[in-house]
């Protein structure tokens, strides 16, 4: 496995991580000023990792081995 392929996996696991931290306070009881921040966050890692996901499919397409 390349180098950037270990690179975007390790990183793509450290915000399902992050986003699993906001999905705990989502799951809390309700705070409102919490619950927004969590939301939004919670959002804007998900399109992280949809975005290091795709990142990761196209290195395994793009590798000589893929």
């Amino acid at each position: 496995m390349s180098e950037r392929l270990e690179t975007l996996k390790k990183a793509r696991e450290r915000m399902i991580e992050d986003r699993d931290m906001h999905a705990k306070v989502l799951a809390a009881p309700f705070d409102r000023d919490k619950a927004e921040r969590a939301r939004n966050k919670f959002i804007e890692i998900q399109a992280l990792i949809d975005s290091l996901d795709r990142a990761i499919s196209g290195e395994a397409v793009g590798s000589p081995a893929g």
